[in-house]
């Protein structure tokens, strides 16, 4: 869940919240089912320790590099979760991986709880820290390190952009595929994280269908390289399990990432439909019929009507859009064209249109990527993150309207929907008490039934802290149980991130050991 806040919003103090000692702070998401944002208490023992703990970091990295000033730790007191914020002990700013090593190495020995950071736009609460940890962040780790075209890579630090990867070797015709929206922003480290998607994944897959391999830092200060650059490298497919790992396993410094070829041209089409449900049996179709279109987007009529609103991009007013988008030649896009749009007027569009030119393809995706920024001009909301298999689109899209009407709360679709992963955007007042609760409370629900009909929690925005807690709808204790013992391997100490992703009372006993 993301919060977009409209107005004053959480700028406001939550006066409704029992704050207790420092860095505790109950945040409920579900309070009928007993589901909150809690984080655990700080070690009285590392916040006595502050001023030794920064002494010897400031000994391995530049003063400039480390950040204990009250009022500069703020910066960093939250992620893209705007809505639970704790600031941290300190900051550190390595510059490449042997500080990083470094400061992981004093931070393991000291028993000082670290959390990674990329660029801060995680939407789950990824590095939101805890009032006695250090973040560590890689912001100033942003260099190209090694460009291959003929083996078709790129090495990067992973402080770096992913849209710079991609502005690295454009001008020699080449392209980084994963694209999510805060592309313009997100580290590559975050992506690696999350295993960040985006629009074009339908064709291109994820972050982990685009990494070559790492260099990771343990918490223990040990410097690993996992995979190469190729695939398939020898050893353990470790790789599998660090990309997606939300910084619970260690710190990626270096990523070596697959770069193609851009392809000769790309065409969108869009389709308006007088329903949710009946353009979700489109998207269904458009995969049953083999034909793999490099983005498949929807939109349903709150979503754009906002974005008409707030861009002007000339969209129909109908209950739901879809942008279909393939590219290739000429003669590719048009066959694969002609087949979609054969699909599309057997469930009687209300529009149908075809770019013709480079402009009427802009205007066509404009809307699409201002959907985000128009509905926050409208009123506060909470983004999910569900996946769900494709098929399931039509029910689930008309179980989130009927949630809707039950909770009395609005919800406007939009969505990468060529891979089911879903965005439903859940409108609420953040200044009406129990308006946040009543929210979050149907985000969870709606996430139930991603799991309910065979989907999972969490498609590209990780799970965090705000969807721990409902781990447990998708995971039964032995899997749990094995996930954590992965970590036992890397983090013995449960040093890194340990508030995140699991369960408190699962990770409990591990955490106090």
């Amino acid at each position: 869940m993301f919060y977009q806040l409209h107005g004053s919003g959480f700028n406001q103090p939550r006066t409704d919240l029992p704050y207790g000692k420092i860095g505790i702070v109950f945040l409920p998401i579900a309070a009928k089912e007993g589901i909150h944002m809690e984080m655990p208490a700080p070690s009285a023992s590392v916040l006595s320790r502050k001023d030794q703990i920064v002494s010897r970091l400031k000994a391995v990295l530049p003063d400039a590099a480390v950040i204990s000033d009250v009022m500069e730790t703020r910066a960093y007191e939250c992620d893209g979760l705007t809505a639970y914020r704790c600031p941290p002990m300190c900051a550190v700013l390595p510059a490449n991986t042997q500080e990083v090593a470094a400061v992981l190495k004093i931070c393991h020995e000291l028993d000082v709880p670290v959390v990674p950071r990329g660029s801060g736009t995680s939407l789950a609460g990824g590095a939101l820290p805890t009032a006695d940890s250090v973040i560590l962040g890689v912001a100033r780790m942003n260099d190209v390190i090694e460009t291959n075209y003929a083996d078709r890579y790129i090495r990067v630090q992973t402080g770096r952009t992913n849209l710079s990867v991609t502005g690295a070797v454009e001008t020699d015709g080449f392209f980084y595929a994963p694209d999510p929206s805060s592309q313009l922003a997100c580290a590559i480290a975050g992506n690696i994280a999350m295993n960040s998607g985006g629009a074009h994944c339908l064709k291109y897959g994820v972050t982990t269908n685009n990494l070559l391999g790492v260099t990771m830092v343990t918490m223990d200060g040990q410097i690993i390289e996992i995979g190469g650059a190729h695939l398939d490298a020898g050893g353990l497919d470790l790789l599998g399990v660090i990309c997606g790992s939300e910084g619970q396993l260690g710190v990626v410094t270096e990523a070596t990432l697959r770069i193609l070829h851009k392809p000769e041209g790309a065409r969108p089409v869009l389709m308006g439909y007088d329903s949710s449900e009946v353009a979700g049996q489109v998207v269904t179709d458009i995969i049953k019929a083999g034909v793999l279109p490099v983005a498949i987007e929807f939109m349903d009529r709150p979503c754009i009507e906002a974005t008409e609103n707030f861009a002007k991009a000339g969209y129909p007013m109908c209950e739901a859009l879809l942008i279909v988008e393939v590219e290739g030649s000429d003669a590719e896009i048009d066959a694969q064209l002609a087949l979609i749009m054969e699909i599309a007027r057997k469930h009687n569009p209300v529009e149908l249109r075809e770019a013709k030119d480079a402009d009427e393809a802009g205007r066509i995706w404009l809307g699409r990527k201002s959907a985000f920024g128009a509905m926050g001009q409208i009123n506060d909301y909470m983004c999910l993150d569900g996946t769900i298999p494709v098929s399931s689109l039509p029910y689930v899209l008309k179980r989130i309207s009927e949630m809707s009407k039950e909770f009395g709360l609005d919800v406007g679709n939009v969505f990468h929907a060529g891979d089911g992963n879903m965005h439903p955007l859940i409108l609420f007042d953040a200044n009406k008490p129990g308006d946040l609760e009543l929210c979050e409370e149907f985000g969870a629900e709606i996430l139930k039934l991603c799991v309910e009909v065979g989907g999972c929690l969490t498609g590209e925005h990780g799970v965090g802290i705000e969807k721990r807690d409902l781990m447990n709808v998708q995971f039964d204790p032995a899997d749990l149980e094995a996930q954590m013992a992965v970590k036992d391997v890397f983090d013995p100490k449960w040093l890194l991130n340990a508030a995140k992703v699991f369960p408190l009372d699962c990770s409990a006993p591990r955490r106090a050991a």
